[in-house]
């Protein structure tokens, strides 16, 4: 559609799609304005029920005119597909800002928001002023979440997405009750030259689904009661507690567990987490949490007087604290002492100076006294620990959302490795925000290790991938041909503070070499993959990453120390964290901290300074649903600059008519998707949860077959449509299989006795083996079937450092792939022989229906999907990958729907960098 004009509405450009609309931006050629349009996918528009649910959403969203309500222009049709007008608005999202939000405050051991009192009682009121309108004209939201409410930026409020709308008695008067329906959230990135308007799919609410989102649900919505106002006034409370918090009021491991958090228990008061809460802002929000809903806020103007009360309080300086006391006066060490007359009668006290001499002894005793005194806050000042540091505030730097490294700073400009979509890896951003641009060098593939201390060359490696070693060059900044440092290889490297010395990591090995590349030397070899090496600003110290274990079924890494001569190598944090989960560090300029990555946060280490001892414990710098990753102090340290990352994505499927990728299954988030023999049924990984779900392919009977803290991958079904077989990662063991019923139960183990790699289980067409392999990091185990009659393992001749075999329809073949994955071999039972099939790089082979072809992802120099044909061998793309960005698990995955159409998982996650303020004692 784009480029054309419907009605008088200018197409031009696609902002998203979901189960429940595609959205594109357009121009009102009549006023002149720009527009979100909504779009009924075709198959809904050709659904009477759909059709008038979403004729329903218009009208129950067009009936609000009020200033904090996203406005919907007008409803109408195009070549037999109905459409609405909606206001587009510049801004963000409620749950963005929430999700750099509950920084931790290691004063008070908890969480604070980022947002400051001020601006959440603003925030606060103008949803509660939305709301009231709302409930005013019979409208009854039953979907309030951070992600349905909009900041625009210049600070307004909008509530978005009544497609879960009921209409009360006083509503109906006016419009028919309203069926479940769903729009998405529509809004336009902040801080652009150009904003781009984007919808968020995650919320775009599928027919037949739960009404409302778990998290936020009153007690009588979990219950499938009926329903009136009260219940918006309970999610709105569940909201200003996240507000508050930077923690949900009601937290599981699953919808289940929620739901019993929501009815059976009480959540902890605001002000246990947040110290800095006002206690009357704490009874607020417990009102409006009540589970009684006779005993909550009965009305959005009652706790919208509430929260302008407070307001007014703060702002004038009245007490708003738990129990203000006051503490009494000084008494001084030495000098004029004081004695307090009360006047009999008159009920007043006078304090009256009596005045008093002082012996020399005295004085001399007392100035003793006072020395001690100094002496010993001074020792404690020099030997304490560094108090710890905390960070508050944030900057969003960039706004391109594609995965990005931070590197180094010059201290004007970000230095970074973002996703080569443009063919380039090297960027560099303001420090201050902007525009991305890339740096040009000799090759396109090389990628950023460091920057120098002066800030004028970058330190770069020969080849895109992490997993390889490659030369290393320095190649300035501001142009000028790159200089290959002598013959020296790595995949990470930094120079030293005074630019004479380089460290890099090789494989297992760290070396040290002057900043030349010449007169290399071995510091010391590592149990595994070395990474991040970083110098102390004193240059005393190497800090480095090693990598928990070799292949992808190791888990996390940890930090290692040692002295430039190669003495003293040790963990930095032993027993932290086990299996040990950290890496990625830098010091801040001072010296004073270390900061570093780990589990999705940021953290900071205290280091020892002349008397003063170092801490032992790291202090959580960040928490939230945003993982944080990249950490770089900023030259001048009062900036943290990090990336955060949201992951996310879209299940698509490539329509070789159109050559696009298009929304699939709603476009869940989703990989590892598989179909039953009959197609109407499909079992999916939940992304990047890594739950398995199975359900129908309409939506329903959806179930969950997995839990926490495993991360399930590969389900397959049995031919018979009764089991699924997948396996399963769980923190610091080996991979498991596991067989379990589509309808859900304990998942028995598929082979629990044995030693074995059991990756990747795959079923024979009869459905009485199934053929599992190892990871691709175990190049001695081999391929093995397991009859599930016998119980009795086989090895598959010749499978040596073979892994992800995949059983052929006719039950012929098996194909599988080398543990380099350079290309893929083919296994014929008649013969026990092994033969090429494919020699291209390639990974996620899937076979078609009829067993003719195998398709499989084509990486990393020319990403496709290809496929190959069994009799001749011969390959062909089927699409180009260069600008598709993929996620998953591993960052990529490939599956077939019952057509044989390719279906791959699409990244609408956002990474992006944020600037932190810095504040340390």
């Amino acid at each position: 559609m784009i480029g054309q004009t419907i009605s008088h509405y200018h197409i031009l450009e696609k902002l998203g799609a979901g189960g429940m609309g595609e959205v594109y931006k357009a121009e009102d050629t009549r006023l002149h304005r720009f527009v979100a349009l909504k779009f009924l996918p075709e198959a809904m528009a050709r659904d009477p029920q759909a059709l008038e649910r979403f004729r329903r959403e218009a009208q129950a969203a067009s009936a609000l005119n009020h200033p904090n309500i996203c406005t919907i222009h007008d409803i109408d049709e195009f070549e037999g597909r109905s459409f609405m007008a909606m206001e587009v608005v510049e801004g963000q999202p409620l749950r963005e800002r929430l999700a750099v939000a509950g920084v931790y405050d290691a004063r008070h051991a908890g969480h604070r928001p980022a947002l400051q009192l001020h601006t959440l009682l603003d925030l606060a009121i103008q949803i509660a002023e939305a709301l009231d309108a709302a409930h005013t004209k019979g409208i009854v939201h039953r979907d309030i979440k951070p992600a349905n409410i909009f900041i625009t930026t210049r600070g307004q409020l909008k509530i978005l997405d009544f497609g879960l709308a009921k209409l009360t008695a006083v509503g109906a008067q006016a419009l028919a009750p309203l069926p479940l329906g769903g729009v998405g959230a529509i809004h336009e990135s902040p801080l652009l030259d150009r904003p781009t308007a984007t919808i968020v799919p995650e919320y775009l609410t599928s027919p037949g689904t739960t009404m409302g989102t778990v998290a936020y649900m009153s007690p009588e919505q979990a219950r499938g009661e009926k329903l009136d106002a009260r219940t918006d006034l309970f999610s709105f409370g569940g909201v200003l507690y996240e507000m508050a918090t930077g923690v949900l009021p009601f937290q599981g491991n699953s919808s289940a567990a929620i739901f019993g958090a929501i009815l059976h228990e009480s959540p902890a008061s605001p002000l246990s987490l947040n110290p800095r809460c006002p206690a009357k802002l704490d009874e607020i929000i417990s009102k409006a949490l009540e589970k009684d809903r006779d005993l909550r806020c009965q009305t959005a103007a009652e706790l919208r007087a509430d929260l302008k009360r407070l307001k007014r309080d703060t702002t004038s300086g009245r007490s708003v604290a738990a129990g203000a006391s006051s503490a009494p006066l000084p008494v001084p060490l030495c000098g004029t002492a004081a004695t307090t007359e009360v006047t009999k009668g008159r009920g007043d006290s006078r304090i009256a100076p009596t005045p008093r001499r002082t012996s020399r002894r005295s004085l001399w005793l007392a100035l003793a006294g006072g020395l001690v005194i100094v002496g010993a806050m001074l020792g404690y000042l020099l030997t304490r620990p560094l108090p710890p540091p905390k960070v508050s505030g944030y900057v969003q730097i960039t706004h391109d959302s594609r995965p990005k490294i931070l590197v180094g700073t010059d201290g004007a400009r970000l230095f970074l490795n973002e996703n080569p979509s443009s063919g380039a890896i090297i960027h560099q951003v303001s420090s201050t925000g902007g525009e991305v641009a890339h740096i040009p060098a000799p090759s396109p593939s090389m990628s950023l290790l460091a920057v120098s201390p002066d800030g004028a060359n970058l330190l770069v490696a020969g080849v895109p991938d992490p997993q390889l070693e490659g030369p290393l060059w320095s190649l300035p900044v501001l142009g000028g041909p790159p200089r290959r440092l002598a013959s020296v290889a790595g995949r990470d490297a930094a120079w030293s503070p005074d630019g004479q010395t380089l460290v890099y990591a090789n494989a297992h090995d760290l070396f040290l070499a002057k900043a030349d590349g010449t007169e290399s030397r071995k510091l010391l070899s590592a149990p595994n993959v070395v990474l991040s090496p970083a110098w102390s600003p004193d240059g005393k110290v190497v800090r480095f990453s090693v990598q928990g274990g070799s292949g992808l079924t190791s888990t996390g890494s940890s930090l290692w120390e040692v002295s430039p001569d190669g003495t003293n190598p040790h963990r930095l944090l032993p027993g932290w964290h086990t299996p040990p989960d950290e890496c990625c560090g830098k010091w801040t300029s001072d010296g004073d901290y270390f900061v570093f990555q780990s589990k999705g946060n940021i953290w900071a280490l205290a280091e020892g300074k002349l008397l003063r001892k170092p801490s032992a414990q790291p202090v959580q710098l960040t928490s939230g649903p945003m993982r944080f990753s990249s950490p770089l102090p900023s030259k001048d340290g009062k900036k943290l600059f990090v990336v955060g990352y949201l992951a996310r994505g879209e299940l698509v499927r490539y329509d070789e008519k159109s050559g696009e990728f298009l929304p699939f299954l709603s476009g869940i988030s989703a990989d590892s998707v598989s179909f039953s023999k009959d197609g109407k049924w499909v079992a999916y990984v939940a992304y990047p949860e890594g739950t398995l779900w199975r359900r129908k392919n309409d939506g329903s009977d959806r179930i969950q077959l997995s839990s926490p803290p495993g991360y399930a991958m590969l389900p397959r079904w049995s031919p018979d449509g009764r089991q699924i077989a997948f396996f399963d990662f769980f923190p610091d063991q080996p991979a498991e299989a596991y067989l379990v019923s589509p309808d859900g139960g304990s998942p028995p183990v598929l082979l629990p006795e044995g030693n074995l790699s059991k990756w990747d289980p795959n079923w024979s067409p009869d459905g009485k083996k199934i053929v599992f392999g190892p990871d691709n990091s175990d190049t001695q185990s081999v391929v093995r079937i397991l009859d599930l009659a016998t119980k009795k393992i086989s090895d598959v001749p010749g499978s040596k450092g073979l892994f992800s075999p995949r059983w052929s329809p006719d039950g012929r073949y098996l194909v599988a792939m080398p543990d380099n994955e350079e290309g893929l071999v083919l296994f014929d039972f008649a013969t026990e022989e092994w033969t090429e099939l494919a020699r291209k790089n390639a990974g996620w082979p899937n076979w078609s229906k009829d067993g003719q072809y195998v398709y499989f992802l084509g990486w990393p120099d020319d990403p496709s999907i290809m496929r190959v044909r069994i009799r001749d061998r011969k390959l062909e793309r089927v699409a180009d990958l260069k600008n598709f960005r993929q996620t998953g698990y591993w960052g990529s995955w490939l599956g077939l729907a019952p057509d044989d159409s390719t279906l791959l998982l699409r990244d609408t996650g956002t990474q992006e960098v944020y600037a932190l303020d810095w504040e340390a004692p």
